[in-house]
């Protein structure tokens, strides 16, 4: 396979600063709906696994940190391009569309959310980079081409729409849509919930593949601990809106300490 195709000319990552600065973070819609007092530091090339059950908070929190939902209480900055430090919630709308544009992907749940069904997946893929200023038809299309072939799609079904794809290529397109304009940072939505297990496995071997190659940063939010521990080098575990227990991975899931992250484990192992 080909190597990676890269647009966008990025800066080198310096891993002892920071990407993405995130204190004491709240929004809530009651007393334990919603998150709050969340407060951790990503590092370039770092996937980060948020975990819990249903309601625990989890996907308030992946749409606060992502510029979609304004925080109540709290502070995000993220270290740009060219090591600017960009307050979030300080910049506008605009700004913060413009880095989900560029700089930042979000990998939807279901990709429907994600994908313009209506346009070919060339085009799906090809938004992204003229976003970015790139207006050269054969540049466009040949980084699609690519693209297909890098999340294993048919280059011959380009001109096709999404719609006709199966939930798991509509899915890997989804991802090569973010992955095209070389984001520094990737949010992703149980990624891959509702697809069977044959499909989980195929789409989880491609992304621990692109995380590697591209060095993206990820913050991942899973109720699956299996996925968790094949993607995330560090875990947050989540309950009634509160980080309940954070750290490696491989630590949280052999040794958990708190009680709730004990019966998470527990329940997982139970035959």
């Amino acid at each position: 396979m080909a190597a990676l195709p890269s647009i966008m000319e990025t800066t080198a990552t310096v891993p002892d600063q920071p990407l993405l600065s995130v204190e004491n973070i709240s929004r809530l819609f009651g007393p334990e709906k919603g998150c709050q007092g969340v407060s951790f530091d990503l590092y370039p090339g770092e996937v980060l696994g948020i975990v819990g059950e249903s309601g625990s908070g989890k996907s308030t929190l992946l749409s606060v940190l992502s510029g979609r939902s304004q925080p109540q209480d709290g502070v995000i900055t993220y270290r740009g391009q060219q090591g600017e430090i960009i307050d979030l919630y300080s910049s506008s709308e605009a700004e913060r569309r413009t880095l989900l544009r560029t700089e930042w992907g979000f990998v939807e749940q279901n990709p429907r959310d994600g994908l313009r069904m209506g346009v070919s997946a060339g085009a799906n893929i090809g938004e992204r980079l003229m976003a970015q200023g790139v207006r050269n038809y054969g540049v466009l299309r040949q980084e699609a081409l690519d693209w297909l072939q890098h999340v294993e799609i048919d280059a011959n079904r380009i001109d096709d729409l999404p719609r006709t794809f199966s939930g798991g290529m509509q899915q890997r397109l989804q991802i090569a849509r973010n992955l095209v304009s070389s984001p520094r940072l990737v949010f992703m939505d149980e990624p891959t919930g509702g697809l069977d297990v044959s499909v989980q496995a195929r789409l989880l071997d491609l992304l621990r593949r692109l995380v590697r190659e591209l060095d993206l940063a990820v913050v991942i939010v899973t109720h699956d601990l299996a996925v968790a521990r094949l993607l995330a080098d560090r875990l947050m575990v989540m309950r009634r809106s509160r980080v309940v227990e954070s750290g490696l991975t491989d630590q949280i899931l052999d040794d958990p300490q708190h009680p709730y992250t004990q019966l998470l484990v527990s329940s997982v192992l139970q035959p």
